[in-house]
């Protein structure tokens, strides 16, 4: 047994396990991590399992299982083969603090001799993920006429007075309360006309700094500022 086939062996283990042992010298564990925003919360990334080692026992005899089946030996013999193997394993990362699984990764081993795993940066053990990509969603940029519409529209609502409705004459005994609504419907229009004015000030600061600059400041402003 040769550390290219235990790498192998875990490998194939960990895609439908939990947690596959080394006797003697810890687990390994792999971890469903759910999908999570990243970049500013502008780009999701989907789910994978992310494999970890423990350095702790469990009684399994998954390795002992799969090399018995792989290579025609008896589970006993195959038992001695694996513990021997991970002993070894585990006295050479001991002295040489770091031990290289192909396709994995690398197990290390620190002053004090905690083991811990750093997996290879293409490592895949979540086949339900296959073909699953970040998504950005940065994806839509302003075209030239896009701005140019914003422009219009601000443009317009900055030259277009707000004019309120004036209701008919009503009935003596009705006006005071027709007067009220009418008043009421002329604040909501101009709370709505400011409200739609701040957004498209917003977009255009984003988008069109210039055209802010130049309705904000005169020519001689503007070369005091960008001079």
């Amino acid at each position: 047994m040769d550390v290219d086939l235990l790498s192998k062996m875990v490998k194939e283990l960990i895609l439908d396990n939990e947690e596959v042992s080394l006797p003697g010298l810890g687990t390994f564990v792999s971890e469903l991590v759910p999908s999570a925003f990243s970049d500013k919360g502008y780009t999701i990334n989907p789910p994978y399992r992310r494999l970890a080692f423990r350095q702790r026992n469990v009684a399994d005899s998954m390795l002992a299982d799969f090399y018995s089946r792989s290579n025609g030996t008896d589970l006993d013999m195959a038992g001695k083969i694996v513990a021997e193997f991970t002993n070894e394993l585990k006295n050479t990362l001991q002295s040489k603090k770091v031990v290289a699984l192909p396709g994995l990764g690398r197990l290390r081993a620190t002053r004090e001799n905690a083991f811990f795993f750093i997996p290879d940066a293409d490592l895949d053990i979540y086949p339900e993920g296959f073909g699953l990509e970040p998504v950005s969603l940065k994806t839509h940029e302003e075209t030239a006429e896009e701005v140019s519409a914003a422009v219009v529209g601000l443009k317009a609502i900055l030259q277009e007075p707000v004019a309120p409705a004036v209701p008919a004459d009503p009935p003596p005994e009705k006006a005071p309360k027709k007067r009220r609504k009418a008043a009421l419907v002329a604040l909501a229009i101009l709370i709505g006309s400011v409200v739609l004015f701040f957004g498209l000030f917003l977009l255009l600061a984003q988008i069109a700094p210039d055209f802010i600059d130049s309705i904000l400041y005169s020519p001689e402003e503007l070369r005091i500022l960008y001079d």
